[in-house]
């Protein structure tokens, strides 16, 4: 009885964690066309699934690496930005 009990916790575990995730996932999904931070929800609902399902922590690892290369991307470009008007503000207006 108590492997019985077992299984069924572990396979209703398993339908919340999809449907919670699922549906976290399609909203973010939705929220790409309509207003919201589609970039933090979707991720967010990756790691719910990930929770049970091999394949959403093989994509949540993805968006992960794909932001990070953005991020460093964005942060170098805004660095360089930095430098060219510092140095074009220091040097002063050419007669």
């Amino acid at each position: 009885m108590t492997e019985f009990l077992r299984l069924t916790y572990r396979w209703a575990r398993r339908c919340v964690i999809a449907v919670v995730g699922g549906t976290v996932v399609l909203i973010g999904i939705v929220m790409i066309v309509f207003p919201g931070p589609a970039v933090i929800v979707i991720p967010a609902g990756l790691a719910i699934l990930g929770l049970e399902f091999a394949w959403a922590k093989h994509w949540l690892n993805k968006v992960r690496a794909t932001g990070d290369q953005i991020f460093t991307a964005a942060s170098g470009y805004w660095s360089r930005k930095k430098r060219r008007d510092r140095d074009e503000s220091s040097s002063g207006p050419t007669p």
